[in-house]
């Protein structure tokens, strides 16, 4: 019995086998790998100087300032564990411009790059002391009310990431070398640079995040310090606000309009938005056209949609963490140049795509013009607009009043969120320049928005994302609704046969 304890010991301790139990690093072959895979980043030596330092934010870590911003070591010592460098390289740091590199680089290699970026700090022991996680506590309802109340309690959290933890700011942070830094969204758990695990959380409020503003939660000599339990009730409730954002499915493509009796919705809190179906995508910098864009700060936007016989109306949703209003003191002093006004656009091809082709998404070509509706929030002095924009390219761009369209558009700020209501006729007199909607056919449609705040982001300096589908959906049954099911089954499957068309050519 003895024999058969100590065997299933030795597996169990087999397959426990970490990072930790990798041969050590040669700091020499780590030097290789990184003058290869690292030094356009982070520079030859180390400091963050690379060659694309200025197009990534947040900017490259400086290796040579020995702040590693996630670290499992006690928060009175910065030195971080092997572990944590080796979990840096191989899983990468969500949110930024370092990928994970497990895919492309073997442990040893990732080991031997432990031990060479090291030196640039020239930390050569391991930290004293760690985190002391105690007894981990389960999530529960009770723990996360708990720390909910503990995360409010004297802005101990909200002056930072605000009441809905999305990072609405109430004073500007800044960054080791004084660069301009955002509070974490904190609903978005795939850009948590350490996991949104529990754990990982709790590791963050005890040892805070050193080169920032967010300090350790488990000093003692801090007017907010959290004892372990606290801690662990906090991670709880940040660990739930990971599960209230909009989140992104890389198989949802469409956005589904719904036909309803009667009117509209006239404002973005009417309770039928609630029930509508939402569609979230992922926005990417605008680095088509010049001027182009490297330093974004909106990723997501939501859409949802309804109709009735006569209109079609968008409920626009996205985080920002600054109400941008020109012209406004206290908005200006959290902006870090001059302030522009925030705004969202939805872009439309003027007609329908009778073929699988759809309009260059960078505003349109001559040959396929787009139809762009452009919200913005107005200042301190003048109200909110929206007007529309024909183009055919970047440099052949009409600009149009709403009301020649019939477009109209509200909008609220609630909490780091804007909402912006668009509704316009499903059929204008401008056939040749607005898009005539149809139920029951598939229409391409794009998003962008803009942050006034965040390095005067207007013009072209803005996030979007690519095209993806708007399908006014008809009574259910009826003959449109079951064509366009098989256009889009039938538009599915001619993408898998060209994919694998291509990888067969490829190979």
């Amino acid at each position: 019995m003895a024999n058969k304890f100590a065997l299933l010991a030795l597996c169990s301790a087999l397959f426990a086998v970490g990072p930790a139990m990798a041969k050590p690093g040669t700091a020499e072959k780590g030097k290789v790998i990184y003058d290869m895979r690292c030094t356009w980043c982070h520079g030859d030596e180390g400091d963050g100087k690379g060659a694309a330092k200025d197009h990534l934010n947040p900017p490259p870590r400086d290796f040579t300032s020995g702040n590693y911003k996630i670290r499992t070591s006690d928060f009175e010592d910065l030195t971080p564990n092997d572990d944590d460098i080796f979990r840096m390289i191989r899983d990468g740091m969500p949110g930024t411009a370092m990928p994970g590199w497990s895919d492309i680089l073997t442990e040893q290699d990732m080991w031997d790059l432990v031990a060479y970026v090291k030196k640039f700090a020239s930390y050569e022991k391991p930290p004293a002391k760690q985190v002391d996680f105690g007894t981990q506590i389960s999530s529960s309802a009770e723990s996360i009310e708990k720390g909910k109340k503990l995360f409010e309690e004297g802005d101990r959290c909200v002056e930072c990431h605000g009441k809905s933890g999305k990072g609405s700011a109430s004073k500007r942070l800044k960054g080791e070398a004084g660069e301009r830094t955002w509070p974490r969204n904190l609903t978005k758990p795939w850009t948590y640079r350490g996991s949104a695990e529990p754990k990982d959380i709790f590791s963050r409020i005890s040892t805070g995040i050193a080169g920032t503003e967010m300090p350790s939660f488990a000093d003692p000599k801090s007017k907010k310090k959290l004892s372990i339990e606290e801690r662990w009730h906090v991670a709880n409730y940040v660990a739930s606000l990971a599960q209230t954002g909009q989140k992104v499915s890389a198989d949802n493509t469409v956005v589904k309009v719904s036909k309803v009796e009667g009117e509209l919705p006239s404002a973005t809190d009417d309770a039928r938005w609630e029930k509508s179906e939402a569609t979230t995508f992922y926005m990417v910098p605008q680095i088509i056209g010049k001027e182009r864009y490297f330093l974004p700060s909106s990723d997501t936007i939501t859409v949802r949609a309804m109709y009735n016989d006569k209109a079609v109306a968008m409920l626009l949703e996205w985080d920002d963490r600054t109400k941008s209003t020109p012209g406004d003191d206290s908005a200006g002093k959290l902006a870090d140049t001059p302030i522009e006004q925030d705004g969202v656009a939805v872009q439309l091809p003027v007609t329908i795509p009778s073929e699988m082709q759809k309009p260059y998404f960078g505003m349109g070509d001559a040959a396929h013009p787009v139809n762009v509706w452009h919200w913005k929030s107005g200042g301190k002095d003048a109200p909110e607009t929206v007007g529309i924009l024909n183009s055919k390219g970047f440099k052949d761009i009409e600009k149009r009043e709403a009301a020649s369209a019939g477009l109209t558009a509200k909008s609220s700020y609630s909490d780091g969120t804007w909402k912006v209501l668009m509704v316009r006729p499903l059929t204008t007199a401008s056939t040749d320049k607005d898009m005539q909607f149809v139920e029951g056919k598939f229409i391409p449609v794009a998003f962008a928005a803009w942050d006034g705040s965040n390095n005067s982001e207007k013009g072209s300096k803005h996030t979007m994302t690519t095209w993806y589908w708007l399908l006014l959906k008809p009574a259910t049954g009826s003959k449109p609704l079951v064509t366009a099911l098989v256009i889009a089954a039938l538009f599915a499957g001619g993408l898998l046969w060209w994919a694998r068309s291509a990888g067969n050519k490829a190979a």
